[in-house]
């Protein structure tokens, strides 16, 4: 993807707002990294006054910070299916490496310690070194394909610490606000089905303002096949209120569990990764955030549950950005809020605990320790709740237990995250819903629509009402449902109400599943809240003339639907025949059943032609976890074949270890071969789905 405008993060907020007509642009001349001078006299000398890090770690602080960014990558998946990639990595892909440099160890690409189950390697890998070196260069490729398939997500290593430090349980609700380009709201996904249940009770509403971005949302969403996840196009510091459905049928507005706050900012802790903010960079950018920062953060404590946690997380330096917003939240929560120690869930990090003082700079570097002491002519930009607290709070505020990663510390970009818990009602609004909840009528749970929104939206409710194709779901008399259940034999205990359309009338083309949550949450809210996307394909129509059934079953929500689907249709495929099936995976040549093993033979002689689940399953060494693979296979009249992707089929043979030369050329280049091609570089090792700044 291309790369972003440096400077504002996220979702852009500044931009989205001012250019709300489309008017012709002016395009930056952008200088290659390589010719950009990684200087900023203002940026060394504003950081060395604030004493980020010690003072003898200044230069290397300064230093490392010169330097390009190595690459990270997490394994996702089930457990089995995860524990297999690893051992791929470990067993074959690294030790490749080890073995072509000759040494006991590769040092530059290891495990991260603090992300469990060493789902996350971090490779201080070049260009040069991708070149030079046929095992890195098969490691490399490795990442593409696999990032294809949606196995691996390459996500910097600072940017993978809030979804971990949320410590996110299968029924939770969780609200992702500034949720685009998407590696966080993923990671959420994974934790939220972390027990392998393919349709867990909680959800994630993952939120972002910029409209276009909410589609790279999707695209990454899409990656995980969750039916628990629902993405909004909303501004996250007015976003509306959301309600649910209780079991009298009233509604009661949803205060979510956890909250993932990583909101837009100046960026400068992504310096390694995005060197042109080296000629950009001014304090300005951070006092100009800050108003904005607090909004968000402000808006998300108060959509939080009493005893829920809610992250709030930047990619910048400034204190201003930082510890200030923290502050600013905590005085004005009045001990509503507290800041969490999450030291012990990320066992090998280094960091540097939270700042408790820092100096507010005008843009031409004055620097003030108090709002009293400001200039007259900055007092528009420099604000009384951007400064520290007074010596006599510091204590009760705890601000040392916020996380300030460096990037000479571990060889990263450079973060700050702060974890929030809420202990009590935060607003007046608040404290009388917690008040009325406890009146016995029940009265008080129902809601007239305007308070669906903040009051200050409710006058423009009418003008920001969205119109896009309805998300229709299934009734009890759903007419296709009958052929669809009777024909994959699915058990009662499947609630199809869970089934959407996108169409009102005319054929259905594709069916998508949600979980009851996200079906309640859509058709409670689509009123008032903008739903981008929703739901996993979970069948899609295939008009057959020997098929009995109109539909086949999708690939994308197999797992959500595979415990309801009865044994008929399920076939238990030997890993051989699985294999040869997977390399001749063309439909017009798929091979003829009478070629395939005995058993697998058997198994099939007597299913009808059509969709059916072909199941493999694998014991792994030092885990008792298997490995269980469900893919969505077609029994022809005389053939039997796989229904899936070319990136999925190269990612399933080599989970089997079959063979990928049909798939995967070569394009190493030796030394004495021509200069590659551009095209034998293939992706940029670093690339992170489009999470530069905007992680």
């Amino acid at each position: 993807m291309g790369r972003r405008k440096p400077g504002f993060r996220k979702n852009h907020y500044f931009t989205h707002q001012r250019n709300q007509v489309d008017k012709p642009q002016v395009k930056d001349e952008r200088k290659p990294y390589n010719d950009i001078i990684r200087e900023n006299e203002k940026f060394v000398k504003y950081y060395e006054i604030q004493g980020v890090c010690k003072k003898e770690e200044f230069d290397e602080f300064i230093s490392v910070m010169k330097t390009d960014l190595p690459s990270t990558f997490r394994i996702t998946g089930s457990k089995g299916v995860a524990r297999k990639m690893l051992e791929v990595v470990e067993e074959q892909l690294i030790k490749d490496c080890i073995q072509q440099e000759g040494n006991e160890k590769a040092p530059n690409i290891y495990a991260l310690p603090w992300y469990p189950n060493k789902l996350a390697w971090q490779l201080e890998l070049t260009r040069k070194d991708i070149r030079r070196c046929e095992a890195y260069y098969k490691l490399h490729n490795f990442l593409i394909a696999e990032t294809e398939h949606g196995t691996i997500s390459r996500q910097e290593t600072v940017s993978m610490i809030p979804p971990l430090v949320l410590d996110v349980q299968p029924h939770h609700k969780i609200l992702d606000m500034c949720a685009a380009p998407g590696s966080k709201t993923a990671q959420l996904l994974e934790m939220l089905h972390k027990n392998d249940d393919p349709i867990p009770s909680g959800y994630v509403v993952a939120n972002d303002v910029d409209n276009k971005r909410c589609y790279m949302l999707v695209h990454q969403a899409k990656r995980l096949n969750s039916p628990c996840v629902a993405v909004i196009n909303h501004d996250s510091a007015l976003l509306p209120n959301m309600f649910e459905t209780l079991s009298d049928g009233s509604t009661q507005q949803i205060q979510f569990d956890r909250i993932l706050c990583d909101v837009p900012c100046s960026g400068d802790g992504t310096l390694r990764k995005n060197p042109d903010i080296w000629m950009k960079w001014t304090p300005a950018n951070a006092l100009n955030l800050h108003g904005i920062q607090y909004r968000i953060l402000r808006r998300g404590a108060e959509l939080l549950t009493i005893g829920g946690r809610i992250v709030y997380s930047t990619c910048s330096i400034n204190p201003v950005e930082n510890e200030a917003v923290i502050h600013r939240i905590l005085t004005e929560a009045d001990g509503a809020l507290e800041l969490v120690d999450v030291s012990s869930l990320l066992p090998g990090l280094k960091y540097t605990e939270g700042m408790e003082s820092w100096a507010v700079s005008s843009r031409n570097l004055e620097f003030y320790d108090i709002f009293d002491e400001v200039d007259e002519k900055w007092k528009t930009t420099i604000r009384p709740q951007m400064f520290p607290p007074k010596p006599e709070d510091k204590e009760k505020l705890n601000l040392k237990r916020c996380i300030r990663i460096l990037p000479h510390q571990q060889n990263t970009g450079a973060f700050f995250v702060a974890v929030l818990q809420k202990v009590k009602p935060f607003t007046a609004k608040e404290k009388k819903f917690e008040h009325e909840k406890q009146e016995s009528d029940g009265e008080s749970k129902k809601r007239e629509f305007d308070e669906r929104l903040p009051q200050n939206q409710r006058k423009r409710r009418r003008k920001d009402v969205y119109r896009e194709d309805p998300y229709v779901f299934f009734k009890d008399d759903e007419p296709v449902w009958k052929d669809i259940q009777s024909f994959y034999n699915i058990s009662d205990g499947f609630d199809a109400q869970c089934l959407l359309t996108r169409c009102q009338e005319g054929k259905k083309k594709n069916i998508y599943l949600t979980s009851a949550g996200i079906r309640d949450l859509v058709i409670t809210n689509q009123s008032n809240i903008k739903f981008i996307n929703t739901g996993v394909k979970a069948f899609v129509r295939c008009d057959n003339k020997n098929m009995k059934c109109p539909f086949r079953i999708a690939n994308d929500g197999l797992e959500s639907i595979y415990p309801y689907i009865g044994e008929s249709r399920k076939v238990n495929i030997p890993k051989d025949d699985l294999i040869v099936l997977l390399t001749n995976n063309d439909p017009q040549h798929s091979p003829p059943i009478i070629t395939l093993s005995e058993s697998l033979q058997n198994q099939v002689k007597d299913l009808s032609p059509g969709s059916c689940v072909l199941i493999y399953k694998e014991e792994l060494k030092d885990s008792t976890v298997p490995m269980v693979i469900h893919i969505s296979g077609w029994r022809g009249t005389t053939s039997l074949r796989c229904y899936t992707t070319q990136h999925s089929t190269v990612h399933l043979l080599r989970l089997l270890g079959g063979d990928l030369s049909k798939y995967v050329v070569s394009k190493f280049k030796k030394p004495e071969d021509d200069e590659p091609k551009p095209e034998a570089e293939g992706e940029d090792i670093n690339g992170e789905d489009g999470e530069n700044q905007t992680n």
